[in-house]
């Protein structure tokens, strides 16, 4: 947890949302200043601020509608702080809560040195990443209709299996295969709306790859010296990593990619684990569904996988696995060496 403690003569809060702001201003002795509803508009809120611009901080809790605001920020030379959403319990708490009192909170934390900090992701990279995202989300939905026609074959027992359906080939006849007409219609609409996705998916995979050369080819290219990584988890690590120098040790990179497990301890005994929702979900995706690729076809990969699970169980020697990934990954991208398997497997 990262908190952002630097000092300034006055300190922003913005409760914000998609048609208005509460804006609360406080001065280096903690008293408020300025405090309004405004409209979200970027004029509305340079006016509002503007005698207070010779030394200023803005923080805004991490929310959908943090973009404009960062840019805005940050094109104006204005100091911005996102603050991390799940960290920000004193904003939840309280017995009144709106949108005065969560603004003033926000100024009184980030006065405090308490505001936890969350990676405001620079614009230069952050519409192609969630571009990547939006791909992801069409590709999962992609195969919630491959596993429907799977199901309803099963559910009518057809003799034959119907194979890996991402195949255009084993799509061919898939309908004709069901008698009644109902049936054969669910599933026309099934083959429909999968072509259609694929028509979008496949050129948006060669636009996004094609941004990853222009953003950081070295890293896209090391990242693919990895077995079982290929174009599609390496764009996951690059756009989601952004810039490997923002993590000072590889403990920070790990717990950003959810790859360890945080302990609870009180009073010298232990209760579990903990923050299991805290980081990245699209790095800890990628580097578990590495953690699978590396052994295909990898016998070197399938042993040490092998040793692993002898010792902890095929699930938690996986999940060794893609922290060592992880681990791996970090070293690489900072030294900006391949991938050396040999030493990998060595450790």
């Amino acid at each position: 947890m990262r908190f952002y403690n630097r000092q300034h003569k006055y300190y922003c809060g913005i409760d914000l949302h998609t048609k208005k702001m509460y804006v609360c201003i406080l001065n280096s002795n903690g008293e408020t200043v300025a405090h309004r509803n405004l409209r979200t508009n970027s004029n509305a809120f340079l006016e509002f601020i503007a005698l207070y611009r010779e030394d200023i901080v803005v923080a805004a809790e991490c929310m959908f509608t943090w973009y404009w605001i960062a840019d805005l920020c940050a094109g104006e030379g204005i100091p911005f702080v996102l603050g991390h959403a799940l960290y920000m319990k004193a904003i939840h708490g309280g017995k009144s809560k709106n949108d005065k009192i969560d603004s003033h909170k926000i100024a009184v934390l980030l006065r405090g040195g308490m505001l936890a900090q969350a990676y405001a992701y620079p614009a230069r990279m952050r519409a192609t990443r969630d571009l990547l995202r939006r791909r992801n989300h069409l590709v999962r939905k992609r195969a919630e209709l491959y596993g429907h026609i799977q199901n309803t074959r099963n559910q009518y027992n057809l003799p034959e299996p119907l194979g890996n359906l991402a195949r255009s080939k084993n799509r061919e006849d898939v309908a004709e295969r069901f008698d009644d007409p109902s049936v054969k219609k669910n599933m026309e609409v099934d083959l429909e709306m999968i072509e259609a996705y694929n028509r979008i998916i496949v050129p948006l995979e060669r636009e996004i790859v094609k941004s990853a050369y222009g953003h950081n080819a070295l890293s896209y290219n090391l990242l693919q010296t990895i077995p079982g990584v290929g174009k599609i988890l390496a764009l996951v690590m690059v756009y989601e990593i952004e810039t490997i120098d923002r993590f000072e040790t590889v403990q920070d990179f790990a717990s950003y990619a959810r790859l360890i497990q945080c302990s609870k301890e009180s009073n010298g005994k232990r209760y579990g684990t903990g923050g299991k929702k805290i980081g990245n979900a699209h790095l800890k995706w990628a580097f578990s569904e590495a953690s699978v690729t590396f052994i295909k076809g990898n016998e070197a990969g399938r042993q040490y996988l092998d040793r692993l699970a002898q010792k902890h169980g095929k699930g938690k020697a996986l999940s060794i696995l893609a922290h060592k990934h992880g681990r791996a990954t970090y070293y690489m991208l900072k030294n900006k060496v391949a991938f050396d398997q040999d030493k990998f497997l060595s450790h």
